[in-house]
């Protein structure tokens, strides 16, 4: 009986196995007691795969990554905002900032500038109403545009070279807003020139129509009539497209349904607090940092140079990006709020530049469209390449640059000229060697680098210029 005992049992062993093997029902049981089968391919922890920071990858949750380059970046800029308190202590003086724009309290050239300028509106305005009414040709009227445009950027010229009282920081501001006269009376006159030709046009085909109907609403409703030539050639409108956040002149823009208050609110607190901040990083950064490169260049000692040009480079950098977001996003936005202007595009996503071309035409977006719309492409249609039409353009916005900064100076340089035209050759450059990655670096560095060199330029001539040596 000893002997027989075994044998049952190894038969019970070996059947309880072949049953757990092969038994569907007892494999799919859910809860069972028993082990899984380990397969081949349990057995495998590798495959065919990129590192995550190879391009290849296709991984691009750099979140982690970016969060610790600001967390750097800020660390770096305090350590740097500590050792100048430091060293200069507290420079920020809000009262200076007036003098900067008032020499002589009773004496305010650069607003009288601003208020004159209403004169070349409302002559605009009544030169449009004696062209739609035939009393003067279009030949007549192109020269007498031609006469107004010439008087609007020359006389700021001629009252910055002449009186003395206005400050360098007034003229600027006094500049800046004939210029931007300047574009929007160049758009009023060719949008109305083309609303002349199309009437005229109409006129010849059996006279259509020139009124705009009535367009009818989802829910059954009637919207506002819209404005056609020559209504359009009133005081409220042409005073509307003189405030609003654009340089192209259209008869109807896209307007917002209401004035958001809080949103409004929000733009205005940051235009003020994002002020405030400029002026003093201007104050306790920048006006160190650039008295402190004069000796340098008195020396002509270069490689103090360029460390004082890449010292200069982060404040300035910080300040022009500062400057973007006050101007294009919060400033712009608030004047567009008011008006209830619709279309809010004023930049794009210019910082995922590839291109030195892509930089330009998505940056700002107002003098983008201007540029396209009345000066590349009327140059295109007339025969011009798309190389020349760009240089032209790239010429156009030089000539403003250097027209902003020189003539407040009293001063001429060719700083900003030549930094502008320089952007052809880089653009070239980048646009054929570099992409991608490569591309948006070389656009940064050109940005970094390229500002604080013409700054340095001017400020050591202005020096030379009006103190007759260098700190």
């Amino acid at each position: 009986m000893a002997e027989q005992n075994p044998l049952p049992v190894r038969r019970k062993k070996a059947t309880r196995v072949q049953s757990v093997s092969h038994s569907p029902s007892e494999k799919e049981q859910p809860g069972g007691n028993e082990k899984p089968r380990w397969g081949e391919s349990d057995f495998r922890c590798h495959r065919v795969q990129e590192s995550l920071l190879s391009s290849a990858s296709g991984f691009s949750n750099y979140r982690g990554i970016l969060n610790w380059c600001v967390v750097m970046l800020v660390l770096s800029n305090a350590r740097l905002f500590l050792e100048n308190l430091i060293k200069y202590g507290i420079l920020v003086d809000p009262i200076q900032v007036v003098s900067l724009f008032v020499q002589d309290p009773y004496s305010w050239p650069a607003l009288c500038l601003v208020l004159v300028s209403n004169v070349f509106i409302v002559c605009a305005l009544h030169l449009e109403r004696r062209l739609v009414l035939g009393q003067f040709s279009e030949q007549v009227g192109q020269l007498l545009y031609m006469f107004l445009l010439f008087t609007i950027l020359c006389l700021p010229v001629l009252v910055v070279f002449t009186v003395v009282s206005i400050t360098p920081v007034g003229a600027v501001f006094a500049l800046g807003v004939y210029t931007i006269l300047f574009l929007k009376l160049y758009s009023y006159m060719e949008v109305n020139h083309w609303c002349r030709e199309r009437r005229l046009a109409q006129t010849q085909a059996l006279g259509r129509s020139q009124s705009v109907p009535l367009i009818p609403k989802a829910n059954g409703e009637v919207s506002r009539k819209e404005v056609s030539y020559p209504g359009n050639l009133t005081h409220r409108d042409i005073y509307y497209f003189m405030l609003a956040p654009t340089l192209c002149y259209e008869l109807n823009f896209p307007r917002s349904p209401r004035i958001r208050k809080r949103f409004l609110l929000r733009r205005l607190v940051e235009m003020l607090f994002i002020m405030q901040l400029l002026v003093g990083l201007i104050q306790q950064w920048m006006v160190p940092t650039i008295q402190n490169s004069m000796k340098p260049f008195r020396d002509m000692d270069y490689s103090r140079i360029i460390e004082r040009l890449l010292k200069l480079a982060v404040p300035n950098h910080l300040i022009w990006l500062i400057f973007f977001y006050w101007f294009f996003h919060s400033s712009m936005n608030f004047v567009a709020e008011i008006m209830r202007f619709g279309d809010r595009e004023f930049y794009r996503d210019w910082w995922n530049s590839e291109t030195v071309t892509y930089f330009w035409q998505n940056w700002n977006i107002p003098v983008h469209r201007w540029c396209l719309r009345h000066f590349y492409k009327p140059m295109l249609r007339r025969g011009v390449s798309r190389w020349a039409a760009q240089a032209a353009v790239f010429l156009a916005s030089a000539f403003f640059h250097e027209y902003l900064v020189s003539v407040p100076l009293k001063m001429f340089r060719l700083w900003a000229f030549m930094g502008m035209m320089s952007q052809i050759p880089l653009a070239w450059f980048v646009g054929r060697f570099l992409r991608g990655n490569y591309g948006n670096a070389a656009v940064w560095i050109s940005l970094i680098i390229g500002q604080p060199i013409a700054v340095l330029m001017y400020v050591h001539d202005y020096y030379i210029l009006n103190h007759g040596k260098l700190l």
